[in-house]
């Protein structure tokens, strides 16, 4: 792997969440999608994570302790949904 290539998978993690996520503009899109078909590497990272997405949202959601829920909100940050 050159030094281009590593710096090409760098920029690709950066952007791997909206990727994944359905949120990457049409630009975002294209370039992650030129690059997989070069990378292996990377087509096993991101094959990997959209694995690890859809076990994840098969699993039952927990019950958590009352107020645990708006305490992980507050402290990420995040609006909830």
């Amino acid at each position: 792997m050159n030094h281009d290539t590593r710096q090409t998978c760098q920029q690709l993690l950066g952007d791997l969440s909206a990727y994944v996520a359905g949120e990457a503009t049409t630009a975002v899109c294209a370039a992650i999608e030129q690059h997989l078909a070069d990378c292996e590497n990377c087509r096993v990272v991101v094959d990997t994570l959209h694995k690890t997405i859809f076990l994840y949202q098969q699993l039952p959601q927990p019950d958590l302790p009352a107020g645990a829920r708006d305490r992980l909100i507050a402290r990420l940050e995040i609006e909830p949904i």
